[in-house]
């Protein structure tokens, strides 16, 4: 049962910009505070950046701070991450999940930073 589908992803010059998008299935997600993670090559999965649902408020990791937004419609039950300023060691592939990271894992997005 899929739950979670990332997109949005590609190569893309330091200093560029993207915007991903993760679509959930089930009543979930409107229930719960949701997360963008990050795994880059041989290091472990990291959050990024989350976003409560009701009054929203959003949290981000120090190294994206200031550069990407989290953003999230109901409605649609879709998630988004708008990533500005992208720098190599941005590089990796990007997945959403609740913060507990309870749900199934999509398939994720791969993101390339590169000139």
């Amino acid at each position: 049962q899929v739950q979670l589908v990332e997109s949005g992803g590609g190569l893309v010059q330091p200093g560029g910009s993207l915007r991903l998008s993760c679509a959930a299935s089930g009543s979930f997600f409107s229930r719960n505070t949701m997360g963008w993670y990050r795994q880059a090559p041989g290091k472990q999965r990291e959050l990024v950046a989350s976003i409560t649902t009701g009054i929203v408020t959003k949290t981000y990791a120090d190294s994206v701070k200031g550069r990407f937004t989290i953003d999230r419609d109901n409605a649609k039950n879709t998630v988004y991450l708008q990533m500005n300023n992208l720098k190599p060691e941005d590089t990796a592939v990007y997945y959403c999940n609740t913060v507990r990271g309870d749900r199934n894992w999509g398939q994720g997005t791969l993101v390339t930073v590169s000139s």
